[in-house]
């Protein structure tokens, strides 16, 4: 079966989420919260601290951070999202 390309609109989704690099607790960087504050692409957000090592929480995208998905302290698996952001 073929299936035909269809013209059209696109989706735009101005959200993103920022994943667990790694598995362990969660800490945020202070001052990262709520309230649309703004991340640039690379900017660390947090770290995923695990037995006798930290790993960052490095933020893909440039946007604004809307919200942290995890809180602190709590485990966070590789792969979870962790915070929302809005990009564009």
């Amino acid at each position: 079966m073929e299936l035909a390309m269809v013209h059209g609109e696109r989706p735009v989704v101005p959200e993103r989420v920022i994943l667990a690099p790694a598995s362990g607790r969660f800490r945020p960087v202070e001052g990262n919260g709520n309230g649309a504050d703004a991340v640039v692409e690379e900017q660390v957000i947090g770290f995923v601290d695990g037995v006798g090592h930290s790993t960052p929480v490095k933020s893909p995208f440039g946007g604004q951070l809307m919200e942290m998905m995890a809180h602190t302290g709590e485990r966070v698996r590789e792969g979870q999202p962790v915070a929302w952001l809005r990009v564009g």
